[in-house]
């Protein structure tokens, strides 16, 4: 008996998708089959516990493990949950903050910034330090995570030039972003000893 070929049309978005964060930029033929075959993905990954996510105008498309519906069990995790470091969280709540005001000026699509211009991001939430190298590789780690995660991305032949990916935007939404304030500034008024 002869089994049917793969649709390649299915079998590479979803190939992509289980990898990670697909996003039209890079591979437009795939992005394509993406979006002419989202029922049949959405179907598809559906059986496995999971919905696609596509975000067609900022171009990216991503897996998440979808909630047990009230009469189900809920079914073995699939996709890997990330416990972020609280300096992580910051540099990401601080670079969603900074794609939301570079979004409200509408000059340009992409929001690239330095290295040095995330540690200036970040140095007004970390303890005072004389020693300005040791902040930089403490940024820059937490920098790495961040380029490890799919957020930033590092642009070629440019040296600490990074790209903020705007799949942040649907990791840290709006309400992620008043309760890591509200935490930012519980924790603030503890310093000022109120």
């Amino acid at each position: 008996m002869i089994e049917p070929s793969p649709d390649p049309r299915l079998s590479l978005p979803l190939i992509a998708l289980f990898k990670g964060v697909m996003y039209a930029d890079q591979g437009r033929e795939n992005w394509q089959h993406l979006v002419e075959s989202q029922a049949a993905i959405r179907d598809y990954v559906a059986v496995l516990g999971l919905e696609l996510i596509v975000d067609e105008a900022e171009g990216y498309a991503f897996l998440r493990q979808r909630p047990a519906e009230e009469d189900q069990d809920e079914l073995p995790r699939l996709m890997a949950r990330r416990q972020l470091s609280s300096p992580v969280s910051l540099l990401l709540a601080l670079l969603r903050k900074k794609l939301a005001e570079h979004d409200a000026g509408g000059a340009e699509l992409r929001l690239v910034l330095s290295r040095a211009d995330i540690a200036d991001l970040v140095r007004l939430f970390l303890p005072d330090s004389a020693n300005e190298a040791k902040l930089l590789d403490r940024v820059g780690m937490d920098i790495n995570k961040a380029v490890e995660m799919g957020f930033l991305r590092k642009l070629r032949g440019q040296e600490d030039q990074y790209e903020v990916r705007r799949i942040l935007k649907a990791y840290v939404d709006a309400q992620w972003l008043a309760e890591f304030d509200k935490r930012l500034g519980d924790y603030a008024a503890h310093q000022a000893g109120d």
